[in-house]
């Protein structure tokens, strides 16, 4: 028998409903063993759903952290809370999956960072959308070379109008963002994987308060409160990398366009290029042709990931993430790379505000 991973969780919210609990509730030989929030109800029901018998409650994630029984924990809370949780509960010998982003700031980022390297303890990111078997596939033909040397790219998140209405979506200070932050940073994470580039040079950004105001809103999750609406309706990047290699992102919560699609990514390179408007599609030339190449996802999942037909980005996410404790091997998301999202993600807020070019 493997051994058991014991895991904590703290924030008990959507993204721990959504996402975390139920996944983890899948994965063999791991068992949710402590729950924290600080409405203590949230705490109480999921250990009810997703704990062992007698999993432990707590208000203080401080007293969470204390159980040495406790291998594992996942930060689930608003963006504000990411770093000192995450910097804490390395420090008391955990590994650590922080849901994305990884921190409101690359300050704060940073020390989430330092903190794994100084502990030798593990981190990791939550963006599960590396975890699709569209991602998988174009990961792997980029890492094969049948793209060549990538030097444009588009990593996209765009809205018509689902603007989220619940939790602190809507609020600056807890989230240190709108639209860029939440879905943006998932674009654009898939889209640096996928180049394997982390060396950014400048960037201009804009963002935009457009339709925050808005009161005829025809929202997915019904009306949000234009008073509580802080943070930009959309947000766009023009990103140069060291070896000039070219990004554009694109991310928004209400535009009034059709071309609406999220977490996506398009890569163009010397030999061929891809993208995944209409399912995944690399184009190229072949014998003097004109080519494009259309997997069929429903025949099987990505073999180099052993899992069970039809496994979802996020449990697939959580599987490995806990085979990499138990196994001592490295997680599909590094920490590094998060870190890197979150600085690109910042220059483009800050090019946003002053109206200038930012350089890192």
């Amino acid at each position: 028998m493997a051994r058991i991973i014991k895991v904590g969780i703290i924030g008990c919210g959507g993204i721990a409903n959504g996402k975390h609990m139920p996944s983890l509730k899948k994965v063999a030989d791991c068992e949710m063993v402590a729950f924290c929030d600080i409405i203590p109800e949230r705490a109480e029901k999921a250990a009810k759903e997703y704990g062992v018998p007698g999993a432990k409650v707590y208000t203080d994630y401080k007293e969470l952290l204390k159980d040495e029984s406790i291998e594992v924990v996942h930060v689930c809370t608003p963006n504000r809370a990411h770093s000192f949780i995450t910097v804490d509960a390395l420090e008391a010998g955990k590994h650590v999956m922080c849901e994305k982003p990884m921190a409101i700031n690359s300050e704060e980022a940073k020390k989430m960072l330092d903190a794994a390297k100084r502990t030798g303890k593990k981190l990791s990111i939550g963006y599960q959308s590396r975890f699709r078997d569209d991602s998988l596939y174009m990961k792997k033909e980029a890492e094969d070379g049948t793209f060549g040397d990538i030097y444009y790219a588009k990593a996209t998140a765009l809205r018509r109008r689902a603007v989220p209405t619940w939790g602190v979506f809507l609020n600056e200070y807890e989230q240190g963002g709108g639209p860029l932050i939440d879905i943006g940073t998932h674009a654009l994470d898939l889209t640096l994987w996928m180049m394997n580039n982390y060396k950014p040079k400048y960037c201009v950004g804009t963002s935009y308060h457009k339709l925050n105001k808005d009161t005829d809103q025809g929202n997915a999750w019904g009306n949000w409160d234009p008073e509580k609406f802080t943070v930009e309706d959309s947000a766009f990047g023009f990103i140069v990398m060291e070896n000039g290699a070219t990004i554009v992102l694109e991310s928004a919560w209400a535009l009034n366009t059709l071309d609406y699609r999220e977490a996506v990514t398009s890569v163009c390179g010397t030999l061929a290029g891809c993208d995944m408007i209409d399912g995944l599609r690399i184009n190229g030339i072949r014998n003097g042709r004109q080519y494009v190449l259309k997997p069929n996802f429903n025949a099987g999942g990505a073999a180099f990931f052993d899992g069970a037909k039809g496994e979802s980005a996020a449990d697939r996410e959580e599987r490995l993430w806990i085979e990499a404790v138990r196994n001592d091997t490295e997680p599909l998301t590094l920490p590094e790379q998060a870190y890197c999202v979150t600085r690109i993600l910042e220059g483009i807020y800050t090019s946003a505000k002053t109206g200038d070019i930012y350089k890192f």
